[in-house]
């Protein structure tokens, strides 16, 4: 019954169009990864003009537990959800009732009067229309995915930093005025560019903390926007995975080792990876030896080198896999899949003036070797030299077929 509920909502917001585009979390065809490409691409390009860029991290104390029941009603029917549905909802989150445990100690019950319930289906979707309006009349560049909110902002004199601190305020003001809280201890902000004047910034009374690195959705970005903290903290978790594998796992047929290398090891080293892709030669390096390593654990692969334990496995390179994985978003942005604006990232070819396939891409110019290895940059060649069969694919698992296809030289 949640699900029909949600999806009916879903649909009726989507058709509208009134969830802000800022929102990523718990959208379809929206992710923790376009939220990473349309935030660091913004901070990438504002960096490689030559400005300074300051970026605030938001941090809600117990977010999904703080909504006020009342208030989101309100927010619900001006979003256009009332009659039986409204009722339906507020029967559904009254009546709830809770406990704590303690070393087998348990409370009283107390009755619930806030907060939408985590783990269920239409909780995150409740929530996603609650903090909608957040960044209403934001100066700022503002990314959201679900409570995790974040902030970028040119810095190049102090009319911008006011700009900035406005844009706090108001923030500060919507978490009073609709009953929720930032965990001021865990807001900071983090300053970019060599000649970053580094102004403090506040919300409410508290001022923000600065920060070198800071963990964003999963990814570990610093001041240098390398990604190299990133990078070595993949590779340390699938190496300790890969080594638990190694001791435990006694038998090393290539069946068990591959299934347990696909499921366990290679997606720690792929996460996001079209936000925080390594272009230097050691870290593309560092990371193939991961994948090295898993497969001369196998028993059929013993003696035989890298390229043929490859062939033999039915695998490709990393960094094979990391080109095709950023073709696929191309893809899935140009044809609407993702629901992302493709024209926050490319700007096409026109028609009349190509070769080849009808979605070329325009590369911009770029001055920074971060700017230049950026997922919107250094996609552009790869995909204008696709053969119009593979660019004009039906579908992604389509465009995969025939993309693998010519990546080994077959006919399409």
């Amino acid at each position: 019954m949640e699900s029909i509920i949600k999806d009916n909502i879903f649909k009726h917001l989507e058709m509208l169009k009134l969830i802000r585009t800022s929102q990523h979390g718990f959208m379809k065809g929206k992710s923790c990864l376009t939220n990473l490409l349309e935030f660091f691409d913004s901070v990438t390009k504002q960096l490689d003009n030559g400005s300074s860029v300051d970026l605030v991290y938001l941090d809600f104390a117990k977010a999904f537990d703080k909504v006020p029941y009342i208030r989101l009603f309100k927010k619900l029917e001006a979003h256009g959800i009332f009659g039986d549905v409204l009722s339906w909802i507020r029967n559904w989150l009254s009546g709830r009732r809770q406990q704590a445990t303690i070393n087998g100690e348990c409370s009283g019950w107390h009755d619930v009067t806030s907060g939408v319930p985590q783990g269920s289906v239409l909780g995150p979707l409740l929530f996603v229309i609650y903090i909608n309006d957040l960044d209403v009349d934001m100066v700022s560049k503002i990314c959201k995915f679900a409570d995790d909110t974040k902030l970028n902002k040119c810095v190049n004199c102090l009319k911008d930093a006011e700009d900035l601190r406005e844009d706090l305020r108001k923030l500060d003001e919507w978490a009073s005025k609709w009953q929720m809280q930032f965990n001021k201890d865990k807001c900071t902000v983090m300053h970019l560019g060599k000649s970053n004047s580094q102004f403090e910034y506040m919300i409410g009374n508290d001022i923000l903390k600065k920060t070198i690195k800071e963990k964003d959705l999963g990814v570990v970005i610093d001041t240098s926007m390398k990604f190299t903290e990133q990078c070595n903290t993949a590779m340390k978790s699938a190496n300790s995975m890969l080594g638990l594998i190694r001791r435990t796992v006694k038998n090393k047929k290539k069946d068990i080792i591959l299934r347990l290398y696909k499921g366990l090891v290679r997606p720690k080293l792929e996460y996001c990876i079209q936000a925080w892709r390594p272009y230097s030669k050691g870290e593309i390096k560092n990371l193939e030896k991961i994948q090295r390593r898993a497969t001369k654990m196998i028993e059929e692969c013993k003696g035989m080198n890298y390229k043929d334990r490859l062939v033999a496995t039915g695998l490709t390179s990393l960094e094979d896999r990391r080109t095709r994985g950023d073709l696929i978003e191309v893809f899935k942005m140009i044809k609407g899949i993702t629901k992302v604006d493709y024209k926050l990232f490319f700007t096409q070819q026109e028609n009349g003036r190509t070769r080849g396939h009808n979605h070329k891409l325009v590369k911009a110019r770029s001055r920074s070797e971060v700017r230049k290895n950026c997922f919107s940059q250094r996609v552009v060649d790869v995909w204008n030299k696709l053969p119009a069969c593979v660019v004009e694919a039906e579908s992604v698992n389509c465009f995969k077929n025939r993309y693998d296809k010519y990546a080994k030289g077959m006919k399409v």
